[in-house]
């Protein structure tokens, strides 16, 4: 006689891990659709378990878990920036950069509803979530630049300007059928980055100073040389204005 087949071994998920289960199908969602359009009966259904044990875990309901999303995809493009202080400043950035457009390409038609508000369920809370974000991304490109003592004003908003302008792009590109390749998209970002750089470093001594040591660290096969390549042979044509 056969014996019958013993039965699969049912594992419980921690707390933790039943979180994370919700909050990675949550994410899923968002990736392809907006917050708004996401019930929380789509949100079991993905992780498959019931209506009521999201609840559980989520008793304030679809706010507190878009919440709860948003937090977890923050920590993550906070990371993105996150760059050992090591080799010139262009390579950083970029690799800061192929990071966060993973991610912007990865989440896909979410990424607006997700950290650019235009949701239903935005808050005051999920708007300083974001905040966030950006605060955190222009602190480590301004640890980068390793200037002498507090960065002051105008060096702060150079660099929150360009997070900004990374965000538009980042929309700009999903609206464009993501093109042009995110190599290229990268590569354009960080010589944006120098070239606001170089501009505001004329107005102001502490850029300066962060400008002529970022590209002491440069070679001329890199991202800068490459620019300066590029750049000198239409500026020199205003060389009447001097």
């Amino acid at each position: 006689m056969t014996s019958p087949a013993p039965a699969r071994a049912y594992r419980r998920l921690s707390v933790e891990e039943r979180r994370r289960q919700l909050l990675e199908a949550a994410l899923s969602l968002f990736a392809v659709r907006a917050p708004d359009e996401v019930s929380l009966d789509d949100v079991a259904e993905a992780a498959g378990v019931s209506r009521p044990l999201v609840y559980r875990y989520f008793p304030g309901g679809k706010q507190q878990l878009y919440e709860a999303a948003l937090r977890s995809a923050a920590a993550d493009l906070e990371q993105c920036f996150a760059e050992p202080p090591d080799g010139p400043l262009t390579l950083r950035l970029g690799n800061a950069l192929d990071r966060y457009l993973a991610f912007v390409d990865q989440h896909d038609a979410g990424f607006s509803a997700l950290l650019q508000g235009g949701s239903v369920v935005e808050t005051s809370r999920t708007t300083a979530i974001v905040d966030g974000v950006r605060r955190a991304a222009a602190e480590h490109i301004l640890a980068h630049l390793e200037v002498a003592g507090a960065s002051g004003p105008r060096l702060r908003m150079t660099v929150r300007m360009w997070i900004t302008s990374v965000e538009a792009a980042s929309l700009i590109w999903l609206d464009e059928e993501k093109q042009p390749p995110l190599d290229e998209l990268r590569d354009w970002l960080v010589e944006q980055f120098m070239a606001v750089l170089v501009a505001a470093a004329g107005r102001d001594p502490q850029t300066a100073e962060a400008v002529r040591a970022a590209l002491a660290m440069e070679t001329s096969d890199g991202p800068a040389g490459s620019l300066a390549r590029r750049v000198l042979p239409v500026v020199s044509d205003a060389a009447h204005l001097l």
